[in-house]
């Protein structure tokens, strides 16, 4: 419980701050201490009732280093938000104190002509920062199927891939992010600079070790994507397909798969299911007759659906990753969902759980790249029968070899690969000393 002297004289302080909106209705505190937990059960019963103390919103890195500067001053609690898009709580005040919203900071500050690096301020969205650089000829090499409206620094804090890993692998391998401005929560709070071997630590923190304020980014050659849907009677044909194109000689941006179930619920403007499981493809023009003869081959339904970008609001990547999870909830709020990367070959481990499991579990595969491997990271959806039900099937999972990424989760050790980073509990320890910096979510955090 926090200190109700500390917080009175921390909200006096505060109040002295030019540049910084101060929001204190009990509505406002309740909205931006909550992103999309409640995918999980098990996290919608954990954080449901934590709620903020007060929330600031800062216009300027001056009234950031201040409010910084009070926080771990009078020790309050500081959790940093951005678009609120994540789903595992992450910009959740767990401990109160305030949420400090970041959605001021939107400039980009810099395009590298030669280089094509981009920097860009923490609150900018990742669709207003790709349609920029679409006007350059490049594009962002990583997005969430959040990507219209989650911001960049909530990506690099909050995120690990997405739409573009089939490509381009995960947010945190070298060569993505390239540097960071952050603020420390020091005695005296300074801003500093870092490269991008130092970034590596604040890279899927949850923002428990700095507050970004600024990104830089390398970008890519800028592809004109067309769409295509092929669609399969057998599953395990499908999958075969699915392999199939991407370990084809074409530029893939996205390669999905869902079972026919999850097609049936899927918004009419995807298309009718008939039944099949559907792959969804975002592919290069010169690909799109690769794939078209992968599918006749095996003779499969092929529709190219052409450029994307005709699509307008509703295109395909809108169905994918934890896009998928939202539409099947939008229909039946008990659909939850894991996260995974199988074992190969992977059709034994699918086998394996189909065969305790049947039609309780729904298939939902993204392709990824990982260390330069094409693997198949699975996102199945499962309906909540409670968390002894939910154990069991992850105990399931890690049986046969899968490397779980669980959801279910507050912290960020949890939710990875379950070992402590250590090099993100020394950067808390350098610019973070009085933890701070939202408190509970780092595991290797005394």
């Amino acid at each position: 419980m926090l200190n109700r002297s500390n917080l009175d004289n921390f909200l006096e302080e505060i109040r002295r701050i030019s540049d910084l909106e101060l929001l204190l209705r009990p509505a406002d505190q309740k909205r931006f201490s909550r992103d999309f937990f409640d995918y999980s059960p098990i996290l919608k019963e954990k954080l449901s009732d934590c709620c903020a103390d007060f929330v600031v919103k800062p216009l300027s890195v001056e009234a950031v280093l201040l409010v910084a500067f009070s926080c771990q001053k009078h020790e309050v609690p500081l959790t940093i938000r951005g678009a609120g898009t994540g789903n595992y709580g992450q910009c959740v005040p767990i401990k109160g104190g305030v949420v400090m919203i970041m959605t001021s900071f939107t400039k980009i500050r810099n395009f590298d002509s030669t280089t094509c690096e981009v920097t860009v301020e923490a609150g900018c969205l990742l669709g207003d920062l790709n349609k920029y650089l679409l006007f350059k000829g490049r594009q962002l090499r990583l997005l969430p199927s959040t990507w219209r409206t989650a911001s960049v620094a909530g990506f690099i804090a909050g995120g690990s891939g997405g739409i573009g890993s089939v490509k381009w692998g995960f947010l945190r391998d070298p060569g993505h992010l390239l540097g960071l401005e952050v603020v420390t929560l020091e005695d005296c709070p300074r801003k500093i600079q870092l490269d991008a071997r130092s970034s590596e630590a604040l890279n899927h923190a949850y923002g428990t070790n700095g507050i970004i304020t600024a990104v830089t980014l390398s970008t890519c050659d800028a592809v004109d994507w067309h769409e295509v849907a092929i669609d399969c009677e057998d599953f395990h044909a499908a999958v075969e397909i699915f392999q199939s194109c991407t370990k084809s000689a074409v530029d893939l941006f996205l390669c999905s798969l869902l079972e026919n179930k999850i097609v049936e619920c899927l918004p009419s403007w995807s298309g009718k299911s008939r039944g099949k499981h559907r792959l969804l493809l975002l592919v290069a023009p010169d690909g799109v007759t690769t794939l078209e003869r992968i599918a006749n081959r095996n003779g499969v339904d092929f529709c190219h659906l052409g450029p994307e970008e005709k699509q307008g609001g509703n295109g395909l990547r809108e169905l994918t990753w934890n896009h998928t999870t939202l539409h099947m909830r939008s229909i039946d709020s008990k659909w939850t969902y894991l996260q995974m990367l199988l074992p190969q070959p992977e059709i034994n481990a699918i086998n394996a759980i189909n065969k305790k499991w049947g039609d309780k579990i729904l298939w939902h595969f993204e392709a990824v790249r990982q260390q330069g491997v094409q693997r198949m990271a699975a996102l199945p959806l499962v309906k909540w029968e409670g968390p002894k039900h939910l154990e069991t099937l992850m105990n399931d999972f890690r049986k046969v070899g899968t490397i779980l990424f669980n959801p279910h989760v507050i912290t960020v050790e949890d939710g990875g690969l379950g070992v402590i980073d250590s090099d993100q509990v020394q950067a808390k320890k350098d610019y973070d000393p009085k933890g701070v910096l939202n408190p509970g979510k780092l595991k290797g955090w005394p």
